[in-house]
């Protein structure tokens, strides 16, 4: 499994961006994106998110929660998730029920379509 740091110069220059110019975005000095890469110096929280956000990527994927670097980058989805994560937990789970009976009757659909 990839390091912060493997994961922030991946998609650091993928972006095409420098360690001064993805510094610059994020209101940083110059040198501490390469102390970032090379595991010498650990983010804030709120530097990480500036980070995930200027590299169209997302905090899990950064801190290796996740291994999909576009999980969650559509804005529509998230707002969905963001107002369902807003509800009471009955909403939430009458929801969840009705999703997960989507989720079952699209992926039957695909099974029938081989």
């Amino acid at each position: 499994m990839d390091t912060f740091g493997k994961k922030l110069k991946d998609c650091r220059e993928a972006k095409g961006f420098s360690q001064a110019k993805l510094a610059k975005e994020v209101g940083l000095h110059h040198s501490i994106i390469g102390r970032y890469e090379r595991e010498e110096a650990k983010p804030t929280i709120d530097v990480v998110v500036r980070l995930a956000k200027i590299l169209d990527t997302t905090v899990g994927y950064l801190l290796g929660e996740s291994e999909d670097k576009d999980l969650l980058k559509d804005p529509a989805m998230l707002k969905r998730l963001n107002e369902i994560e807003k509800m009471d937990n009955e909403d939430k789970s009458h929801i969840l029920y009705v999703l997960d009976g989507f989720i079952k009757s699209v992926k039957l659909k695909n099974i029938a379509a081989l």
